[in-house]
Parts: C-alpha cells; sequence; structure tokens
C-alpha cells in the first residue's frame, strides 16, 4: 500500500468516525423532539454529513488535507451549518431550565 492510498485511507476514514458523532447528534435531537414536543428539524443533521462527505471525497482525490478552494468551501459550509444545529439544539434542551 503506497504513502498516498494510506493517506486517502486515513482521510475517508475521519469522514465516518464524524459521521458517526453527527448521526449522534441527530439521533439526540430527534429524541428530544419526541419527547418534548418541540420541532428540532433534526434532519438539517445530514447536510453536514453530506458536506463533510464532499470535501473528504474532494481531499482524498487530490490526494491533500486542505488548500483545495472547493474543499475548502466544502467543509467550512459543513462546520457553519453543524455549528448552527448544535447551538439550535442546546438552546433548546438548556432554556428555562432551573440551575442546580
Amino acid at each position: 500500500m503506497s504513502a498516498a492510498s494510506l493517506s486517502q485511507l486515513m482521510l475517508l476514514y475521519t469522514w465516518f468516525a464524524l459521521t458517526a458523532m453527527i448521526a449522534l447528534m441527530l439521533v439526540i435531537a430527534r429524541f428530544y423532539q419526541h419527547f418534548s414536543g418541540e420541532p428540532m428539524a433534526y434532519r438539517w443533521f445530514i447536510i453536514p454529513i453530506l458536506l463533510y462527505g464532499g470535501a473528504s471525497v474532494r481531499y482524498a482525490a487530490i490526494d491533500r488535507i486542505g488548500g483545495d478552494l472547493a474543499g475548502d468551501l466544502l467543509a467550512a459550509a459543513a462546520g457553519l451549518v453543524l455549528a448552527w444545529r448544535a447551538l439550535h439544539l442546546y438552546h433548546h434542551m438548556t432554556a428555562n431550565r432551573a440551575e442546580l
């Protein structure tokens, strides 16, 4: 196995780990929506998964980790959507809660 294919494999493996963590957030949002009755729009967590996947494929295709405009824009967009959804979830789960 060459060094280039090993780096591509590790890059795609990282995407799978990241996808698992985002999927966990999706499940938490879905669970919270089900039991609280508040709309959480948990399906929006699929967008960062797809965008990070696109960035990972782009980086693996050119065998680089960064420095590519298309890959960087996809990763940045994924990060912004993920931050937006995570903050929305955090706000709904912790708003108006009594402090201990």
